[in-house]
């Protein structure tokens, strides 16, 4: 298993995205719109960064699927693997979570942190797991796939001496087409009838609602606390002391936070340039909790042939 360790491609999300950026007190607001096609080149760049944030997972996923990472020089290269044979939709999602991790190490978002992710949590997408355990035995087996529980996206900001500072935790969200409707339903929830006035209304489930009832210290970092545990113990030895007290049950020791929401997904021809799907000027309304927020507007031209494209690429060499 290992950590993390690739940065993410400054030049090639310079090329490929137009930056508009603001910061209202501890609201962080960045849109961002392709700027560039999707070429080979592109595609060639982000592939070292999308196979070390899935590289623990893989490792993982295939030790369980019962087959070898590296087979000896004459055996047949594994027709199964992880997270290549994932269907199309969840390979949707897990793009969105990475680039919730690229975008984080590469732009500046609220308060200015340094921001570090050491590993990413795909290896406890439990779904994939048994989803690729019986691929693996019957190519048959084919079906969608249930996306992994939790926070999408955990980050730290650590200090020189190793201690951890304060933690981002996301939700990446990608929609095909993402229209205000949409982005409306993510953010308030899906839309059902009032039985008392008959008309539509959200259900107030959507990412506000989970965000303002998050915990303060999510399972993410109990999670994200085993694999430093288990992948390096003695180099993350101050992480993992501090990440102790902070998950304790009684007298938890707090840990600053902030909150991200990224939502991506294909341009409609209705949105103008420069126009957000998520007001800017203020901090929303809706949003109640008590950490500092950034949202992030990833808006492509041809996303799902970058999303195929990489995907398709990871480990073909």
């Amino acid at each position: 298993m290992t950590l993390h360790n690739c940065p993410p491609p400054k030049a090639a999300l310079k090329r490929w995205l137009k930056a508009y950026p603001s910061d209202v007190h501890n609201y962080g607001h960045l849109l961002l719109e392709q700027d560039c096609d999707c070429d080979e080149e592109l595609v060639a760049d982000f592939v070292a960064y999308f196979e070390s944030a899935h590289a623990d997972a893989r490792a993982f996923f295939h030790e369980q699927m019962g087959i070898e990472l590296h087979p000896d020089a004459d055996a047949p290269t594994p027709h199964i693997t992880y997270p290549t044979c994932l269907p199309s939709i969840t390979r949707r999602g897990l793009f969105g979570e990475v680039m919730a991790g690229m975008l984080t190490e590469h732009f500046d978002f609220v308060g200015s942190h340094d921001w570090t992710i050491p590993v990413f949590l795909f290896r406890y997408h439990e779904d994939a797991e048994a989803y690729l355990f019986a691929l693996v035995r019957d190519e048959g087996r084919k079906r969608e796939v249930y996306g992994r529980r939790g926070s999408d996206f955990l980050a730290l900001a650590m200090n020189d001496e190793g201690d951890i500072e304060r933690f981002i935790a996301g939700e990446a969200k990608w929609r095909k087409k993402l229209q205000p409707a949409v982005v409306a339903d993510l953010m308030y929830g899906k839309k059902k009838k009032n039985p008392e006035t008959e008309e539509l209304e959200h259900d107030g489930k959507g990412i506000w609602f989970q965000m303002n009832r998050d915990i303060p210290a999510p399972h993410g970092l109990r999670q994200l606390q085993r694999l430093l545990r288990e992948i390096d113990p003695e180099g993350y030895s101050v992480a993992i002391a501090r990440l102790d007290r902070v998950l304790i049950v009684r007298e938890a020791e707090p840990l600053p936070r902030t909150n991200l929401v990224l939502i991506s997904g294909g341009d409609v021809p209705s949105r103008t340039t420069k126009t957000s799907l998520v007001p800017w000027e203020e901090l929303p309304e809706e949003y109640t909790a008590p950490h500092e927020l950034q949202v992030v507007e990833l808006i492509l031209k041809d996303g799902d042939d970058l999303i195929d494209g990489v995907y398709d690429a990871l480990w073909a060499h």
